[in-house]
């Protein structure tokens, strides 16, 4: 169903740039040079052109909310990004770079022996 909505999402895409194309300027230089084109029904197109513009872009706008109501949810929440899964694969290999769970006991160093005690020489006897 999903791919169905987007499909007709398409066609009124489409339809839609068509008539907006077809349609003429109402407004800037274009506008003056276009006067003549009132004449013999072409005023009856353009209120058909203006009146399919809005059906095809609130149908549109539905046709988009119907879609998200019928996306399938799996996708969505069992996908991982594609930098989540580089993330996990480049943790995966290089399990020799991550730290160790258990801490390395540092080396024991010998303490160092305090120096003997000196006691002052005697002064030399007169």
């Amino acid at each position: 169903m999903y791919i169905f909505f987007i499909v007709l999402i398409l066609i009124a895409s489409i339809l839609l740039i068509l008539a907006v194309l077809a349609q003429n300027p109402k407004s800037g230089m274009a506008a003056n040079f276009g006067a003549s084109n009132q004449v013999m029904g072409v005023r009856q197109t353009a209120d058909f052109l203006e009146k399919f513009t809005w059906t095809l872009s609130i149908a549109i706008v539905v046709l988009s909310l119907a879609a998200t109501m019928t996306m399938p949810t799996n996708n969505i929440a069992s996908s991982k990004s594609a930098v989540e899964e580089a993330l996990e694969q480049s943790l995966e290999g290089n399990q020799n770079l991550l730290p160790s769970a258990q801490p390395v006991a540092p080396a024991e160093t010998p303490a160092a022996e305090p120096a003997p005690a000196t006691e002052p020489a005697e002064a030399p006897a007169e």
